[in-house]
């Protein structure tokens, strides 16, 4: 049977990724937005206009208030590219910044409609003066999600009702409908077996760094996670509180004395904020997750609190692996061997009838 294991890119557009900063398009200098980490933009960036009152104008109930907006957001990396996209569309339409925050249905029903634009199918003479960078219609969405919890941060509103939301989701898949089959490259094929076994004939798993490629990459192939769930996006990003530690997994057998580990995720996409979600890994032959993580164990030691998938450098620090790094090197090896790319996350269990594509 073929396994299968990246998902392929679902974008329509050659667009950057919802959390990236590979956007050509610039923002205008603006002292209400100051230059931040991605995850501090929905604290530091801030409108004109003054809040209204949420709570009891008391110093106690405004401390609290406080602990408690920044306590709901436990992972606010993900929002700084959507707030980004929103104020760069503000600058080309000159938006005021007091119509920025908050925003009306028809700003951000604007946003959304330029958002997921695609160039070539708008006559000439109405692109005069506009300038676009289309992403997928699910980006747009999550850009949405972004504005509206940017509005909770500063104290206003939801901006958009239910009905708003559903005018603009309209306008969405009729903008989805015009550019289906719009791709840069078509979906690309599932991990099988055979590039695994491709990766682990290049890899030297003696060496820290090629030991965690090869652990984070069977783990996430047979517990189907995301690869943003072994990962990191930059060295500085890993937190204890969201990021799987080497306390996070457990070594034992089951019932029928056959071994397994399993991994507790302190924060998953899958799961409410703060739930833990457990994945297990069984024995396997020659692609065994729990000999990949056992030779991980050896070949970098590291402390309880230290990242789960991390390697050493040459001066024995102890370092995470970071995301697009780890892609770049099962990249270059797999497109050494086979042509084929290795994509970010799991497929679900419905691409196991995907057949297996030959370069």
């Amino acid at each position: 049977m073929v396994m299968t294991a990246w998902l392929p890119q679902s974008s329509i557009l050659p667009t950057p990724s919802v959390g990236g900063e590979t956007s050509q398009l610039q923002m205008k200098p603006s002292p209400l937005q100051p230059a931040c980490r991605a995850e501090e933009r929905i604290f530091q960036w801030k409108g004109v206009n003054p809040a209204p009152m949420s709570t009891i104008n008391h110093p106690f109930m405004k401390t609290i208030y406080s602990l408690a907006s920044h306590a709901t957001l436990c992972d606010t990396s993900g929002y700084g590219a959507g707030l980004r996209k929103y104020h760069i569309f503000c600058d080309i339409f000159s938006i005021t910044e007091s119509d920025r925050l908050p925003a009306s249905f028809k700003i951000l029903h604007s946003f959304a409609l330029w958002a997921a634009t695609d160039p070539e199918f708008i006559p000439v003479e109405a692109l005069e003066g506009v300038r676009l960078e289309p992403i997928s219609v699910t980006a747009v969405r999550k850009y949405l999600s972004a504005v509206r919890a940017w509005h909770f941060m500063q104290g206003w509103p939801a901006p958009l009702s239910d009905e708003d939301l559903k005018c603009i989701n309209f306008s969405l898949r009729g903008l989805e409908n015009i550019q289906v089959g719009r791709r840069l490259m078509p979906p690309r094929p599932p991990i099988t077996l055979q590039m695994l076994k491709a990766l682990r004939l290049t890899l030297e798993i003696g060496r820290p760094f090629d030991a965690c490629i090869w652990a984070m990459a069977l783990s996430a192939f047979w517990g189907m996670m995301r690869f943003g769930e072994v990962s990191v996006k930059s060295i500085r990003a890993f937190d204890s509180k969201l990021h799987l530690k080497r306390s996070d997994i457990h070594f034992d057998t089951d019932l029928d004395s056959s071994p397994y580990a399993h991994l507790d995720l302190p924060s998953a996409k899958t799961v409410k904020a703060g739930k833990v979600q457990s994945v297990f890994l069984t024995e396997q032959k020659n692609l065994c997750p729990l000999a990949a993580l056992r030779n991980l164990f050896q070949v970098v030691p590291a402390r309880a609190n230290d990242p789960l998938f991390s390697w050493a450098d040459d001066k024995g620090n102890v370092r995470p692996m970071v995301k697009q790094t780890a892609i770049r090197c099962i990249n270059g090896i797999l497109t050494g061997w086979l042509g084929y790319l290795f994509w970010a996350f799991i497929q679900d269990w419905r691409c196991l009838i995907f057949p297996s594509t030959k370069s």
